[in-house]
């Protein structure tokens, strides 16, 4: 597979960041900091490695993306709709009554297979669909983006248990690594100890990266693929809010929109930042 321009992805990856802003600060609400996380990995996912085709969403042979850390949205609508999924100017109705971009993805919307906001539940999602393409011999592979935080919940570690039971070695798993949840350090609330062990003795093959780094990324994502036998998890260690320096590793910006006058400051921080890359 041929790797795209990684200079036009770091200038796309800054664009997404300005959608984001954009639909949260018009919106009022939403989850601005593990939006902001999670940019570069769907980059990766859907300008690289993601085998799909906006013009054909239901495409029965297209891998499978879900989103489990489902109030991440913003960043998947923006993807999505610079893919051509929808119309861009769908972004800017973001938790409107009726709008079909609500604060959690939802089945209807072109490019979102489930929908999802209650944590913990992704993961087994993606084990059924693996074991439905073993049935049905479509040979696709399926990607589940989970939060540190979310992995948590007990649902996590027994769907990580049965993964491994059945070898879903079509089944990759991306943790975004950022190290905090809504009430702060993820150490603090629910200290989870050897993380990158706990996969590997859950039976998984498990990869470290940067997940700012769109090259490593995508060679993580390469590398999943010739996993054999056993399920990969890529443990993605991120920034909550990045990108913009007052929203970097905040907790508080877990759940809050920026208003007007901070919007604009960081506006001008990503412009700078793409002034650096052309």
């Amino acid at each position: 597979m041929n790797k795209p321009d990684i200079l036009e992805l770091k200038k796309k990856a800054i664009e997404i960041r300005k959608d984001i802003l954009k639909m949260l600060t018009l919106a009022g609400s939403g989850h601005t900091g593990g939006s902001l996380s999670i940019v570069e990995i769907l980059i990766a996912l859907y300008y690289y490695k993601l085998k799909h085709d906006p013009k054909n969403p239901d495409w029965n042979e297209r891998d499978r993306f879900l989103l489990s850390k489902g109030h991440a949205c913003p960043a998947l609508y923006a993807v999505l709709a610079d893919r051509g999924y929808f119309p861009e100017k769908e972004l800017w109705t973001l938790r409107k009554l009726g709008s079909l971009l609500q604060g959690h993805p939802q089945r209807g919307l072109p490019g979102v297979e489930i929908s999802s906001g209650s944590l913990g539940q992704g993961l087994s999602i993606a084990n059924g669909i693996a074991l439905a393409s073993r049935l049905d011999k479509t040979g696709i592979r399926v990607y589940c983006l989970m939060g540190d935080g979310e992995t948590n919940e007990g649902q996590v570690w027994e769907a990580a248990m049965t993964a491994a039971h059945y070898k879903l070695d079509s089944v990759c798993a991306i943790v975004d690594f950022n190290k905090l949840q809504i009430d702060g350090f993820c150490c603090d609330i629910k200290d989870m100890g050897p993380y990158v062990h706990k996969w590997i003795d859950f039976g998984w093959n498990a990869i470290e990266t940067d997940g700012h780094d769109i090259e490593k990324l995508m060679d993580a994502f390469d590398r999943a693929d010739k996993a054999k036998s056993k399920p990969t998890v890529i443990i993605a260690h991120t920034i909550k809010g990045k990108g913009i320096s007052f929203i970097e590793n905040k907790a508080e910006w877990h759940g809050i929109a920026p208003k007007k006058e901070e919007y604009e400051r960081a506006l001008k921080e990503l412009d700078l930042e793409l002034a650096k890359i052309t």
